[in-house]
């Protein structure tokens, strides 16, 4: 990396990257324990899951209304306000009276969330030199894969010291409120950082007059005034429908194959005969290999092009679930399991980054917000539809037949990329 990359990256440490991994162990700490609280609160099995996918069902809701606050209000305080909302929501976790003011917090919380992360994208989207700008967003992936995998063993010693659930919901308040005093007052990064010369010096990207988005730059107030001024979100997502119903797609099928894996490998492992500790064990090595990748994707996609990382990490993720899906009634199943698990950590640690990076790309040069609000949207809402197939599939068929189906959507995503993004990010290959 270069010593101007290094030098703006250390830069948005306090201001982007230090609220995002105080965000995320919080978030991680109470993420597991959500339908644990809600089982407590009278909730069954069905129920308590419902109660945690309240979670991903805020966050659907949430970028769209992020993407018009952020382009109103600005990142740095819409971060704040979502911070604070979030903090409401933890105390109505802890004091909820009962179940349905439990789920409503829960979905506060989600839909918070969605606005955080939004303004985080839409920060780095104008700010970051295209140079640099995957390793950037890939960095930002990773600081969040670090707070949701350490946050959960940070819910277990809260659990053995104070032997209480609330503990941890405390300690996501605690990180909270962390969070919006670091935003508040920290240094202004709208202040530090401004208007990326190179970026409002390029050209369109697009290989054809389209009417697609294209590069992001900075979102000044003459660039504003000459075209327009501001799309409204409706209009953002009707203006760019090409790109969001193609490329846009492509990175649902992405995020729905990543959410898969997050279900698929301990029902797999439930359906050989393995024991919770094993279970946890192959995913943790699972997760800690996708961790510590995190940084290879944004150097892929840096120097060698965005499809040189999404292409590899979906045919592997694809070719894994589906060989997998072999190995069911194998007598070595146990031992194909870890090496899939693995194989799948390596491409979604590939991954980091990635919808990010495109988002960006293709984003409105004038105002991302907006277009950014649709485009988290299409890929929240794959990641939130994956685990939905995965178990209406197992009802219907088999869990071999659903991880197959996994991984045949796998290969379509890798297709689907290799269709797109030439079109829509022409300028793959750095500069």
């Amino acid at each position: 990396m270069s010593d101007r990359a290094s030098t703006v990256l250390l830069r948005f440490g306090p201001m982007i990257y230090g609220p995002t991994v105080l965000f995320a162990l919080g978030e991680g700490a109470v993420i597991p324990l959500i339908p644990v609280i809600a089982a407590q609160m009278g909730a069954h099995v069905a129920t308590a899951a419902l109660v945690a996918s309240a979670l991903v069902v805020g966050q659907l809701w949430g970028n769209i209304p992020a993407g018009w606050t952020v382009a109103r209000l600005g990142e740095r305080l819409t971060m704040a306000i979502a911070g604070t909302l979030s903090i409401i929501g933890v105390l109505g976790m802890v004091l909820a009276p009962a179940l349905g003011v439990f789920t409503a917090s829960v979905f506060l919380i989600g839909f918070c969330a969605a606005a955080f992360g939004l303004a985080r994208h839409s920060f780095m989207t104008t700010r970051v030199p295209l140079a640099f700008r995957a390793r950037a967003l890939s960095l930002l992936g990773g600081t969040f894969r670090l707070g949701m995998f350490v946050g959960p063993f940070i819910a277990a010693g809260l659990l053995a010291v104070f032997g209480s659930e609330l503990a941890a919901i405390w300690f996501f308040g605690g990180c909270l409120a962390a969070t919006v005093l670091l935003v508040l007052l920290g240094p202004d990064p709208e202040r530090l950082i401004g208007a990326e010369p190179e970026a409002a010096g390029d050209e369109p990207i697009m290989a054809e007059d389209t009417g697609e988005a294209v590069t992001g730059s900075i979102p000044t107030a003459a660039l504003r005034r000459a075209e327009g001024g501001r799309d409204g979100v409706f209009k953002t997502m009707w203006r760019y429908r090409r790109v969001l119903s193609r490329l846009g797609l492509a990175a649902a099928s992405l995020s729905a194959v990543r959410s898969a894996r997050q279900v698929v490998l301990p029902l797999w492992g439930v359906s050989i005969g393995l024991d919770a500790q094993t279970i946890a064990l192959v995913v943790g090595v699972s997760g800690a290999i996708d961790f510590a990748l995190f940084y290879a994707s944004g150097q892929v996609m840096d120097r060698f092009g965005r499809l040189w990382a999404a292409l590899p990490a979906m045919i592997l993720m694809g070719a894994g679930f589906l060989a997998l899906a072999f190995t069911h009634d194998l007598a070595s199943a146990e031992l194909w399991f870890g090496v899939f698990a693995a194989v799948l950590g390596v491409g979604n640690g590939l991954s980091s980054g990635i919808l990010l990076t495109l988002g960006a790309d293709v984003a409105p040069k004038a105002d991302p917000a907006p277009f950014l609000g649709s485009w988290r949207t299409l890929t929240d809402a794959g990641g939130a539809v994956s685990p939905l197939l995965v178990s209406a599939i197992t009802a219907i068929a088999s869990l071999s037949i659903a991880v197959g189906a996994v991984g045949v959507l796998g290969f379509v995503g890798a297709l689907a990329f290799v269709r797109w993004v030439p079109r829509f990010v022409p300028r793959d290959v750095p500069r």
